[in-house]
């Protein structure tokens, strides 16, 4: 490689490739992998299960006294209370990975008194690893990305996700993905947001939205993106967006596009104080 990581990024990658090693033995015979159903389209895995413990057993072997917040099992390992906590989503995609189609990832985030400063997307079907540290740029296997040029909104290529959990979303999500699509070049949902992120970042897409999201599944991503010089926020553009449960993302001039078009649609700007509350504990509980 041709610049020194950070060593919690090292170790971040370390767990990563062990979880990518897991996933693909899986592919293997995916017949035999056992699927459970959390909740409406939101699957498990025995072997996100398995790729999750590889994550913590790496990291706490490393930094016993740091906190975790791991999609699977919560947050409930090492140290609450440590100013340093892993972000972790063991396999992002699970769908997609539970029907042989290869676009999923592993996506680790190192976050200090609250703020991301390590990230890695791991993509076990490409063997490709994005990683990124505060201040320090972003790379494909080590070599220097950044987001895409394109400056006009109607020439770009741009990601999302349907509101799968929670289906009262989708009606206000299909208009706002008809204004999308009548302002740009195409629209891809390919099914994994913190891979989708990391395509932005490599310049691959040229933005991304979508809501009812996780921290987990934006924390990686989005240090990735705003290292690769492109901007992330909530839909109205601010940045409050890891637990407000919606992202915008893209280089600076489509964002700035997108915002125009979305910022109507956000739910930090439409909901009332009081009901914002209750919208702010159901996407704060992890399980939902």
């Amino acid at each position: 490689m041709q610049h020194s990581q950070h060593p919690m990024l090292n170790i971040a990658v370390k767990a990563a490739r062990a979880a990518g090693k897991i996933i693909n033995r899986a592919t293997l015979d995916l017949d035999t992998v056992k699927v459970s159903k959390k909740q409406h389209n939101d699957f498990v895995t025995e072997v996100d299960k398995a790729a999750e413990q590889a994550i913590i057993d790496v990291l706490l072997q490393a930094y016993p006294d740091h906190a975790i917040l791991a999609e699977e099992s919560g947050e409930e390992h090492g140290n609450s209370g440590s100013e340093f906590q892993w972000i972790i989503d063991p396999l992002d995609g699970t769908t997609n990975f539970i029907h042989g189609m290869p676009y999923y990832c592993t996506s680790i985030a190192l976050a200090h008194k609250g703020i991301v400063t390590q990230a890695v997307i791991y993509d076990p079907t490409r063997n490709e690893l994005f990683t990124a540290s505060r201040g320090r740029g972003a790379y494909i296997d080590g070599k220097r990305i950044r987001v895409s040029r394109r400056d006009r909104l109607a020439d770009g290529l741009i990601g999302t996700g349907f509101p799968f959990r929670d289906l009262q979303g989708v009606e206000n999500y299909l208009k706002m993905f008809g204004t999308m699509t009548e302002h740009c070049a195409g629209i891809r949902r390919p099914g994994a947001a913190a891979l989708d992120l990391a395509y932005v970042a490599a310049g691959r897409m040229d933005g991304f939205f979508e809501q009812g999201l996780n921290p987990w599944d934006m924390a990686a991503g989005s240090l990735l993106v705003s290292e690769a010089g492109g901007l992330v926020g909530n839909y109205t553009g601010e940045s409050d967006f890891l637990f407000e449960g919606e992202i915008l993302a893209g280089n600076p001039k489509i964002y700035a596009q997108m915002v125009k078009l979305l910022e109507g649609y956000s739910r930090t700007k439409r909901v009332a104080a009081p009901a914002k509350a209750s919208a702010a504990a159901s996407e704060a509980n992890p399980q939902a």
